[in-house]
């Protein structure tokens, strides 16, 4: 276990791999911590040195009080690498982990080399459905939105013949701090990157799972088609989390994304 103060956070993380290797960073989705890539970060090993952390307000990085902006979230992982003095590295975001990953790409272009973005949008739905959200669970707690949640992370497939495994997120889900998840969603709700990623000029891979019912693949295709050589492919079957229902797939588009950029 590592943690770290940074931006005013205390924030944990993992860092494995040897440091003289091409560096991966990890930013995950909204309710989930770092451990959403495990499986990933298992079939990288030995490749990449290789930055997974939690989120302020998720995992066991420090939960301020509601509501967080985005350009908190990006500060925290900017400063974060700043002293792991990682230099410039490839950043995979999922979800709200891509709107961070936009953020310090747009912020911060000296700290990303390329992007990879999965299931995510330079803006991720209405004011209004975040602010429906929020009042949900401000009333009932994460658990009375579990189960519509769960059900856009994974597939059909998925929730029906892994019980276990679906049991096991639906824990990290209900487990995050509230405070954590109603910040958060304060700061998707007020993002909007339209205009500012459609300005970038890197290396992007976007990746977006076929069934995914959070951030649909028309969405996510329409992100990368903001930029400017991007390269958008759809991962069949996959709900909003293919790095936990597919990681096989994902590290295969991802590892082919960073050869064809020579990257790696």
């Amino acid at each position: 276990m590592h943690m770290i103060e940074a931006n005013g956070v205390t924030l944990h993380y993992a860092d494995t791999g040897e440091t003289g290797l091409p560096v991966l960073v990890f930013s995950n989705s909204l309710g989930t911590d770092f451990r959403s890539w495990d499986r990933v970060a298992k079939r990288l090993a030995g490749r990449f040195r290789m930055i997974r952390y939690d989120k302020r307000g998720h995992g066991l990085s420090s939960a301020p009080d509601a509501p967080y902006k985005m350009a908190d979230h990006v500060g925290d992982l900017a400063a974060l690498l700043d002293q792991l003095n990682t230099g410039p590295v490839i950043l995979v975001g999922l979800s709200v982990g891509g709107q961070i990953a936009q953020g310090l790409a747009i912020s911060r272009p000296d700290l990303v080399r390329a992007l990879v973005l999965c299931d995510t949008a330079a803006k991720i739905g209405t004011a209004e459905m975040w602010q429906t959200r929020m009042t949900t669970i401000e009333t009932g707690g994460i658990a009375a939105l579990a189960d519509p949640i769960l059900e856009r992370w994974f597939s059909a497939e998925f929730r029906t013949s892994r019980p276990a495994e679906l049991a096991g997120w639906r824990a990290m889900l209900t487990r995050t701090p509230v405070q954590g998840y109603l910040g958060t969603c304060a700061a998707i709700r007020d993002t909007d990157f339209t205009e500012e990623t459609s300005r970038l000029s890197l290396p992007v891979l976007a990746l977006c799972g076929t069934e995914d019912g959070a951030t649909p693949p028309e969405l996510v295709e329409a992100t990368a088609k903001l930029i400017k050589g991007a390269r958008y492919v759809p991962i069949q079957g996959a709900g909003h989390l293919p790095c936990i229902e597919v990681p096989d797939t994902l590290v295969q588009a991802l590892t082919d994304f960073l050869k064809e950029n020579a990257l790696v």
